[in-house]
């Protein structure tokens, strides 16, 4: 008795997906300069070429991988603001916050942010990604929260803050300078 196995094949969007998500680990350990697509491709069980058929560079694919987490901090965002115990705009910040601390445990996407702001300010295509993601975030948060200029800048203020001390590990230190940055900073 013979039975018969299906394959499923993968669609390209499927394929798509998996290269995005291998992609996210590879440029968040190395950065955008320091990771070449034969190591996404590797990583992602498929050959350079089929990369970039699916992405016509290593930067449109750096590119898809700034936009998908700017996708992530906006859900994550929402979420916040529906979970928020109060209307206030204060309420609704700290909720937000809270749920964006929460999202970074994945340091993979803290790690992605910090990658894209550095390559940012030499090449315009990420920088352009970059830029239109802040934009698109810091819309939502300030409709979302009604919160005035001054507390909508505090909130991306505190949350560059938090990729400082997550990324040189301040909060592990026990140093006069490492209370100061990190005093009053949420972290899980």
């Amino acid at each position: 008795m013979s039975t018969e196995r299906t394959r499923h094949l993968s669609t390209a969007e499927e394929r798509r997906e998996t290269v995005l998500r291998t992609a996210i680990g590879a440029f968040a350990a190395r950065g955008y300069w320091g990771t070449t697509t034969t190591e996404v491709a590797k990583a992602a069980g498929i050959s350079q070429a089929y990369v970039y058929r699916l992405f016509p560079s290593k930067e449109s694919l750096f590119v898809a991988v700034v936009e998908h987490c700017f996708v992530q901090v906006r859900g994550s965002l929402e979420r916040g603001a529906a979970e928020a115990t109060g209307s206030s705009p204060e309420a609704v910040l700290r909720s937000m916050g809270d749920a964006y601390a929460r999202l970074i445990v994945d340091n993979d996407l803290m790690l992605i942010q910090l990658h894209a702001q550095a390559a940012a300010v030499s090449e315009p295509a990420v920088r352009e990604a970059v830029q239109k993601g802040y934009a698109r975030v810091v819309e939502y948060v300030r409709g979302a929260s009604g919160g005035s200029e001054d507390e909508i800048q505090q909130f991306f203020a505190m949350g560059m803050l938090c990729h400082l001390i997550a990324s040189i590990g301040a909060d592990e230190v026990d140093a006069p300078w490492s209370r100061t940055l990190a005093a009053g900073v949420r972290h899980y």
